[in-house]
């Protein structure tokens, strides 16, 4: 009998391979098709620029990066890349700068440090959206220190630290960044713990003080303690531990890395300093500052000794003109500033050409300068921390040295105007008169002005009433009358003779006496 043979038996496995086969191919080609066809994923941002930050951060510094700003602005940019590299500065245009980057909104703003961000530096960062580092980078360190009168370095008050404490907290927020981490970097006593939320599982970094302020401080698990917050420590972190602790966004070894990791199309633009940059940096240096102010204080008593020629006056306007347009762009000069200085230089005039002698209008010019140029200098009004005081300081010694070279080279023009080439062409000398003798003698010479009923002519001699700087009054014959020194100071009491006449205009020279 014939054995019955299963079914199963017969089923060719090969046909059932081929199935799965063909489907396989199947979906791999419909998901290649689909490939093919999806739209590509667009890039996070479109134009990226780099503003360098380097260095000490200043008003000057302040400034230039705000036009940096603004040139990425004009460019069109969405991302501003800015690449600190800095110890850091001053408080006050720290925190400027990191509430000016705060409240940027046509563009992503993250700060890159290839190598340290502390003090102020780390404040820019943290006023950024982003925080990028390299992984040995530095970042915190906000102790707040100011000079003492023995000119060394000290914490500053409880006061002043409170204040920078409370703004670095804010800045810490708006970028959901941990505040207390931020504030350990100004608070040494301030110790963070990691905390874990028992209810959502959150992780977050807190005080002792935020805790116990909380709503439910029961619902904290506190942890571990942040190492770097130690008491008698300000937090300090490089870029490894700063990802760790949220502080940063990631770690990048260099501008490609970041690029990458930012999704540039292309690679972003460095803005470089202009020539305006450089040129306000160097004329904010204090030698420069007072080698404008030596040649302009100069340059104006040549215009005083001898007014009319405009060229002393040109070069004086040119120096004072480049000092303030410096000091504007430097972020420390307003426009009372050159209102004081302008109102000095007028009253200054008056002593000079309306009242000569030297009296309370040519001391109230002389103050109204000396307030205008010292007060463009600084930023501030008032000193209120040794800082400013020191500065303030810096700002007078410059003043003081320029107006004793000053003073010695007016000694010197003064003696020597007439002989020195080129300042011996801007004293106005005596035309001689065409009705006088072959032999050069004057007593023809009927070339006068009258006054009081009487007829002054060159050659007659008087004795001067007033010092003539140049402007003053003499007396000839018990008339007194307006005269022009030709160049050089004359005191008071001394012999002089008249020179020259063009009409009302009487131009004196001083007697020497045997």
């Amino acid at each position: 009998m014939t054995q019955a043979i299963p079914y199963r038996a017969y089923t060719p496995r090969w046909w059932v391979a081929l199935l799965l086969g063909l489907a396989t191919l199947g979906f791999s080609a419909s998901l290649w098709a689909d490939q093919e066809h999806a739209e590509p994923e667009p890039a996070r941002f479109q134009k990226g620029v780099i503003i360098r930050f380097e260095g000490m951060i200043t008003p000057i510094i302040e400034q230039f990066f705000y036009r940096q700003l603004a040139a990425a602005e004009r460019a069109g940019a969405d991302l501003v890349i800015v690449e600190i590299d800095s110890p850091g500065g001053l408080v006050d245009p720290s925190f400027q700068i990191a509430q000016k980057l705060r409240y940027v909104d046509w563009a992503q703003t993250v700060a890159f440090v290839p190598r340290k961000a502390l003090s102020g530096a780390a404040v820019v960062a943290l006023g950024c959206d982003q925080i990028y580092m390299h992984p040995d980078a530095l970042l915190g360190n906000v102790g707040v220190m100011t000079i003492g009168r023995d000119s060394l370095f000290r914490y500053a008050e409880e006061k002043i630290r409170t204040d920078v404490a409370i703004q670095l907290r804010d800045l810490a927020e708006a970028s959901d960044r941990p505040p207390a981490l931020a504030e350990a970097m100004v608070n040494m006593d301030l110790v963070v713990y990691q905390v874990t939320n028992r209810q959502t599982g959150e992780q977050t970094f807190m005080s002792d003080d935020e805790i116990e302020a909380s709503q439910d401080p029961q619902v904290w698990e506190k942890g571990r303690p942040v190492l770097e917050s130690r008491e008698k420590n300000f937090l300090e972190v490089n870029g490894r531990r700063a990802l760790e602790l949220g502080l940063a966004e990631g770690n990048a070894l260099g501008r490609s890395e970041l690029i990458n990791l930012l999704g540039l199309i292309e690679p972003p633009v460095v803005l470089e300093p202009t020539a305006v940059d450089t040129a306000v940096f160097i004329l904010n240096l204090p030698l420069v500052t007072g080698l404008l102010f030596v040649i302009g204080l100069v340059a104006l008593y040549i215009e005083f000794a001898a007014p009319g020629i405009s060229i002393g006056g040109l070069i004086a306007v040119l120096c004072f003109a480049l000092f303030f347009w410096s000091r504007f762009l430097g972020g420390t000069a307003e426009i009372l500033e050159v209102v004081l200085f302008l109102a000095g230089v007028l009253f200054l005039a008056i002593e000079v050409f309306v009242f000569p002698g030297f009296g309370v209008s040519g001391l109230t010019g002389l103050l109204l300068i000396s307030a205008g140029l010292v007060m463009a200098s600084q930023d501030f009004i008032v000193p209120q921390t040794p800082r400013q005081l020191e500065s303030m300081g810096v700002s007078m010694l410059v003043l003081a040295s320029s107006g004793l070279v000053f003073l010695m080279a007016a000694s010197v023009l003064t003696r020597y105007f007439g002989t020195i080439p080129f300042f011996n062409r801007l004293i106005l000398k005596p035309i001689p008169d065409d009705r006088s003798s072959p032999d050069g003698n004057r007593d023809g010479d009927n070339r006068g002005v009258e006054t009081g009923g009487r007829k002054f002519r060159v050659g007659d001699k008087g004795i001067t009433m007033t010092a003539l700087r140049p402007a003053g009054k003499a007396s000839f014959d018990d008339e007194t009358l307006d005269v022009l020194a030709d160049g050089s100071f004359v005191p008071a009491g001394c012999s002089v003779r008249i020179d020259e006449i063009q009409g009302s205009r009487i131009l004196v020279s001083q007697i020497e006496e045997a």
